[in-house]
């Protein structure tokens, strides 16, 4: 007798069977297989609030953001084949609306050789600056733009003699051309010298971890209450990027220097009006275990000639009559020209100073104003 082969709905019925039978005994892990192959977004869990440390950083970056500007600048180019001039891009920088008068504080390098500078706000609105006035020796610049009724937000100010290692700190900046970037960090170190692009040494400057990279220079520096403490000035870096190493001029400078390029398109350094050669110094000195600057000669009308400072001598026989030795400067040691050099620049013209000076063996004190 032959089998008869089942047919279709035979068949269909047995797996419809099968598939109920392993639904009921493993219905968990079906339901679970089936939840997985489903299209909806997973459900959202609830974030709760903010930091508090996350809310202070964003509100100095909210108030910080319209003071800080990012700077294109243009230099001059004369055409080989046409003889036309022609505008080339030259870099970008930061910088920071100053006043309320249209003043925007940059670093010196940023704007150095270049024809135009070109303001752009946070708003994203751009301005053609005019340089106001600039100090190579602390890489500092001020261009001012024209904003018209609109008055730019400038940025609050506070103080850097006070800084302490370990202060949080928030640096904004248009690194590599991103506009308006927040850095976060801590001041790692203070009262550092670099040598500035000129050959000189800008002092007392504030080394952070804040990223800051090419495109940083002239940004502000803040506090964690919002107030510039500083102006991002370089970066120490093998590779030309950040390293972990940066330094700011420090506001207390910048606060003393800005209104001195603002009214006289310079800065007015005090200055004593004398010669000195550490060399010298140390020959004379050497012996004595002083430490101190050796005046060779001072300038008539000038610091020094007000105060009575005494210049070396060397008589007709050949004999040396040793000038005064400047040990201090408003109780503050002077061992080398560079010192004395960096404590004149922290004051001002017109300020009243302390001398004190080895005169003879005795220590004299002479007091008076600065002189330019």
């Amino acid at each position: 007798m032959q089998g008869s082969q089942p047919s279709d709905r035979a068949k269909a019925l047995f797996w419809v069977v099968i598939v109920v039978a392993l639904g009921m005994a493993f219905r968990p892990e079906i339901q679970s297989w089936l939840v997985t192959l489903s299209a909806d977004p997973r459900a959202v869990t609830p974030r709760g609030d903010l930091a508090a440390d996350e809310k202070a950083t964003i509100e100095i970056f909210k108030r910080g953001k319209p003071a800080t500007v990012y700077i294109t600048t243009v230099r001059h180019v004369r055409s080989f084949w046409s003889r036309n001039i022609l505008r080339v891009p030259e870099g970008t920088g930061s910088g920071f609306i100053w006043d309320a008068d249209g003043h925007v504080v940059t670093n010196y390098h940023v704007i150095k050789g270049a024809a135009e500078a070109q303001v752009r706000l946070s708003n994203q609105r751009s301005f053609p600056a005019r340089l106001v006035g600039a100090s190579p020796e602390h890489d500092l610049a001020v261009l001012r733009i024209d904003t018209g009724l609109t008055r730019p937000t400038p940025v609050p100010i506070g103080t850097s003699h006070d800084l302490q290692v370990g202060q949080k700190v928030f640096a904004i900046g248009n690194p590599f051309g991103l506009d308006h970037t927040l850095t976060t960090g801590v001041i790692s170190a203070l009262d550092r010298s670099i040598d500035n692009e000129d050959g000189g040494v800008i002092d007392h400057l504030i080394q952070t971890d804040a990223a800051i990279n090419p495109g940083n220079s002239g940004g502000p520096l803040f506090d964690s209450a919002g107030r510039l403490i500083g102006i991002n000035t370089a970066i120490y870096s093998p590779s030309g990027a950040y390293a972990g190493i940066g330094f700011s001029v420090p506001v207390d400078t910048v606060n003393r220097v800005v209104p001195q390029l603002i009214a006289h398109g310079r800065y007015q350094r005090p200055s004593l009006g004398i010669s000195a050669n550490d060399d010298i110094s140390q020959q004379i000195l050497g012996e004595s275990g002083v430490k101190g600057v050796v005046v060779l000669d001072v300038a008539n009308g000038s610091t020094a000639h007000a105060l009575g400072l005494r210049a070396t001598e060397i008589s007709r026989g050949g004999g040396v009559r040793l000038g005064d030795v400047i040990v201090a400067l408003d109780g503050e040691p002077v061992p080398d020209v560079a010192a004395l050099q960096s404590l004149l620049d922290e004051r001002r013209v017109g300020q009243e100073v302390a001398l004190s000076v080895l005169r003879d063996g005795a220590r004299v004190t002479l007091k008076g104003a600065l002189r330019q």
